[in-house]
């Protein structure tokens, strides 16, 4: 058993009255949750290492996924090894790397074909060595090039990376906020996200999705196409069909579906009905101590 300190229902109650979110999509017994990383579950920062990740962070996302037996995944742009270090010592189903690096429910992790990248890091290494303000990040099965302290060079870095691309097969360009990122064609959040809704506890689930950069488009697009929920995190056009302003507005709503699928079970339990078991039996998922035992109960 993972020990994740637990939030009680009165620190839940605190933090969600602190902010209350009002027309976000509801979470259910049968939904599928995904959820980005930084600028969504997080507030970006300067640096990818600079985030300040909220203390109570793994602990919610452990209810949550308990409350859902176990249908709640990351889908990020980072690492994998970058993502459990920073919600440790929780181990999400994870769609890392923009869907090229996955840990499915059952624990296992599937890489996506990898081109030979070596050229690519050495030029995208050079051009940031040659600019103030630009830093390259080398990946497992990518390279990312960040110019938010270099914004002038936005034209330049993309002229760079796209002939990069164009000699290089089986790779695509990738634009974020303030970053560009080479990685293997083919793959992408929507990906990762269709084939964790292949997988036990995630199929047959309602999906609901929230992102902030174009880089989760992909995800919002998929997402659509099975009838959830996407949430867009921020301004921007998007082909998501909600919105709401900032990370704490997801962290509330994400506290209050905590509070209201708690409520549910209880209301059901005096009827000796379990509605979070029988989502998972309808939906074919493990029982609360198979997959996701590692999470815990509260």
């Amino acid at each position: 058993m993972v020990n994740v300190q637990v939030m009680s229902n009165a620190n839940l109650l605190s933090a969600a009255a602190a902010h209350t979110v009002n027309g976000l999509p509801p979470i259910t017994p049968s939904s599928a949750v995904f959820l980005d990383f930084d600028g969504t579950l997080i507030e970006l920062a300067s640096q990818p290492d600079a985030i300040v990740v909220p203390p109570d962070l793994a602990a919610l996302l452990a209810r949550l996924s308990d409350l859902l037996g176990g249908a709640l995944a990351v889908v990020s742009g980072r690492q994998l090894s970058e993502l459990d270090h920073y919600l440790a010592p929780l181990e999400l189903p994870t769609a890392a790397e923009h869907g090229a690096h996955c840990r499915m429910p059952s624990g296992s992790v599937i890489w996506s074909a990898a081109p030979n990248m070596h050229e690519v890091v050495s030029r995208v290494t050079l051009l940031a060595s040659q600019h103030l303000g630009l830093q390259a990040e080398i990946k497992t099965a990518a390279v990312a090039l960040h110019y938010r302290h270099a914004p002038q060079l936005q034209d330049e870095c993309t002229h760079v990376l796209q002939a990069i691309v164009a000699s290089t097969p089986g790779v695509e360009l990738l634009h974020g906020k303030c970053v560009l990122e080479i990685k293997p064609a083919g793959t992408s959040k929507g990906t990762g996200i269709r084939a964790f809704m292949q997988q036990s506890p995630f199929v047959g689930r309602l999906p609901v999705f929230a992102g902030d950069d174009t880089t989760d488009e992909t995800g919002f697009a998929a997402i659509n196409a099975l009838g959830g929920s996407s949430l867009k995190v921020g301004a921007g056009v998007t082909l998501a069909v909600l919105r709401c302003a900032a990370p704490l507005d997801v962290r509330n709503w994400l506290r209050n579906a905590c509070l209201s699928l708690e409520g549910a079970a209880q209301d059901y339990a005096h009827n000796n009905f379990n509605p979070l078991a029988e989502a998972m039996i309808v939906h074919g998922a493990n029982d609360a101590n198979g997959a996701n035992s590692a999470f815990v109960r509260v």
